[in-house]
């Protein structure tokens, strides 16, 4: 019995394993249903005990050395269930601790880049800060240039006509 539920146990891991479709919860799941499994198993066998404590087969109505001895192969019994069960919440505990573990590596690493986002947002949101205040310090210095072109063109204009009339009256 054991070693086929040990079989489909590792069956059903290896199934979850190559399918890998949420591996680390149907291995805890399974792994509940096992010790649940075993833990109806302990019932029975606490049942078996109980009921085996009040058979009295001897003389008088006393417990004989067989049924003492019986009860006592049940109550081994028992305990061989207990340490099975305790090994089998050692695996679960650990599937659990482990289950936490990438939760929170995989909630670290996503902090981790939520964060490294931000710092690029903010990198960016900088460097167009500072190219909108570059722009419009060019577009002052192109204002600038324009309004001295239109002066010096007006100059030169004026110089020449100037010059031409001065040069008509001579």
């Amino acid at each position: 019995m054991k070693k086929l539920s040990s079989f489909l146990l590792f069956y059903f891991l290896c199934i979850a394993a190559f399918a890998q479709v949420n591996s680390d919860s149907l291995a805890y799941q399974l792994q509940r249903k096992k010790i649940n499994s075993m833990l109806a198993q302990r019932t029975v066998k606490f049942g078996q005990y109980d009921q085996s404590l009040s058979m009295h087969t001897g003389i008088f109505g006393f417990q004989t050395k067989k049924d003492i001895r019986r009860s006592n192969d049940i109550l081994m019994d028992i305990v061989k269930t207990d340490d099975d069960i305790y090994k089998e919440l050692k695996i679960l505990l650990d599937l659990r601790t482990f289950q936490q573990t990438q939760v929170q590596t995989h909630s670290k690493e996503a902090e981790n880049s939520n964060i490294g986002f931000m710092t690029t947002i903010n990198k960016l949101r900088d460097q167009v800060d500072q190219l909108k205040t570059d722009a419009a310090k060019q577009q002052q210095e192109h204002d600038k240039t324009v309004s001295w072109l239109i002066i010096l063109l007006v100059l030169m204009l004026a110089s020449t006509l100037y010059f031409a009339t001065r040069k008509r009256k001579a």
